[in-house]
């Protein structure tokens, strides 16, 4: 049995700021016992105005983001699920929503870059989202070994898209990521049911971390982070406020699951090769 932990974040555009939170709530997590800790989309830098420089930052030197992450981990010897932060895949190039995994002794195991970008139309008061403004598409699926189980990454907008998520079964999956910074309006309307939904298709863990509450920017997040079985039940949520959910892994219940039920035996049809976002090439799974 492994335990896990979402944290549940209100960030703003100071970096500084939300590392500090972070920082705090990532130590609550490790005293409760957690061996992989999830950190919410945009933990570091939440409707920050200077994306690039932040981006070119995290290239550098400086690394501020990616140095926390590398001592928070190595500091309570647990791995860390940076949720995503701007990173270029070369020197000035345009930044991808990159997630990182850390292991316990600080070492980046792995990177996703978010496929799915939120170019949407939203009845809020920020009322249009277009990331693709700012970010560029990622053009591959991701799934690690972790000590809880083979770990499927994803962020967000993904969520919408089962596609990935039967690609992160197929390679192996056990337990899904899935960071967020779902807004109010479209978090009370699909929040819960696109992720139990996720989770019942693949058959698999789904440990979610949202942003929460209202933001310096004035957007509001939906949070209700939550972890969710195999069965699609909702087993922890956190439904407002900072904070962090912790839970446990129990595998006897992903297997049973699994051989009560073989859907991957039962499937009809194959899964199709996804076509890659415009410009993008195929490239390896690292």
């Amino acid at each position: 049995m492994a335990t896990v932990a979402a944290l549940q974040m209100t960030s703003g555009p100071e970096v500084a700021d939300n590392l500090h939170t972070a920082a705090r709530l990532i130590a609550e997590a490790a005293e409760q016992g957690a061996e992989l800790v999830l950190l919410p989309e945009c933990f570091g830098a939440f409707g920050a105005a200077s994306l690039t420089a932040i981006a070119a930052a995290e290239w550098g030197v400086q690394r501020p983001m990616r140095r926390f992450l590398a001592e928070q981990a190595r500091q309570h010897g647990i791995w860390l699920v940076g949720g995503s932060l701007p990173l270029p895949v070369s020197a000035g190039g345009k930044p991808m929503a990159c997630q990182l995994v850390v292991d316990e002794h600080g070492h980046e195991v792995a990177r996703y870059d978010k496929l799915h970008l939120f170019d949407v139309d939203v009845a809020d008061n920020h009322g249009s989202y277009r990331e693709s403004r700012d970010y560029d598409f990622g053009d591959r699926v991701v799934c690690i070994d972790s000590p809880v189980g083979r770990l499927g990454l994803s962020i967000c907008y993904d969520v919408r898209f089962p596609e990935l998520y039967q690609a992160l079964r197929a390679d192996g999956a056990e337990v899904i990521v899935v960071p967020a910074a779902f807004t109010a309006v479209t978090g009370a309307a699909h929040w819960e049911v696109l992720l139990r939904a996720r989770a019942i298709e693949t058959q698999c863990w789904v440990l979610a971390a949202n942003q929460v509450g209202e933001h310096p920017s004035g957007r509001q997040t939906y949070g209700h982070s939550c972890l969710i079985d195999p069965w699609g039940v909702v087993q922890q949520c956190l439904p407002a406020g900072e904070g962090v959910l912790t839970g446990a892994l129990v595998p006897e219940q992903l297997q049973g699951v699994r051989a009560r039920m073989p859907i991957t035996r039962h499937r009809r049809f194959a899964l199709a090769a996804q076509p890659l976002p415009p410009g993008k090439e195929s490239t390896e799974h690292e």
